[in-house]
């Protein structure tokens, strides 16, 4: 485990000062979650990759979805479950648990999403995230369509798809970095 000081095990201070718009950025974190991510502080030691993070992130989840955000915070945590990615289970488990108003949910999705009681569209759309977690060269077209026959549009697939990806890469540098979960989410939403 890493110093709880430092975002991550690695050595790489924040910029200082912050540029005005990442600061600004900073404060409405503080405002609206009573906190900075620390993926943000892992991020900041190079602006350009903080706004590349930042960007994708938010395209992926708070963009214009077919997608709930409860269903999108759903899938990084299945994800992250599969990885054993502490930083997400914490972070992502601690949405699900707010956005649902069920704290069992939450850890059920942590601990194993198959005895959680979701309805259809849900467990399928789970399923395929696990299935591209751990073996994505085995989508088929069978996988797409299971999607679709639960309602999904082709859009939503890709978003479905795009999620799934994003944590996936998101876990892996989580884990390689020694990354540290924000104390407060362990307590939220319970």
């Amino acid at each position: 485990m890493t110093d709880q000081t430092m975002p991550t095990a690695l050595d790489l201070p924040m910029v200082d000062p912050l540029p005005p718009q990442t600061q600004k950025y900073f404060d409405i974190c503080v405002e609206k979650l009573g906190m900075i991510p620390n993926v943000l502080k892992a991020n900041a030691f190079d602006i350009d990759k903080l706004n590349a993070f930042t960007g994708m992130y938010n395209d992926i989840m708070l963009a214009e979805s077919g997608l709930s955000k409860l269903e999108r915070e759903m899938i990084a945590v299945v994800v992250s479950s599969i990885n054993k990615c502490f930083y997400c289970l914490v972070a992502h488990g601690a949405a699900v648990r707010q956005l649902s108003g069920d704290p069992k949910l939450g850890e059920m999705l942590v601990m194993n999403y198959r005895v959680a009681p979701l309805e259809g569209r849900q467990r399928s759309m789970l399923d395929f995230a696990a299935k591209m977690t751990t073996a994505s060269a085995e989508i088929s077209e069978a996988d797409r369509q299971g999607l679709r026959d639960e309602g999904f549009s082709d859009r939503d697939i890709w978003d479905i798809a795009n999620v799934t990806g994003f944590y996936n890469m998101s876990n892996r540098v989580a884990s390689a970095t020694g990354m540290v979960p924000n104390d407060e989410y362990h307590s939220q939403s319970r």
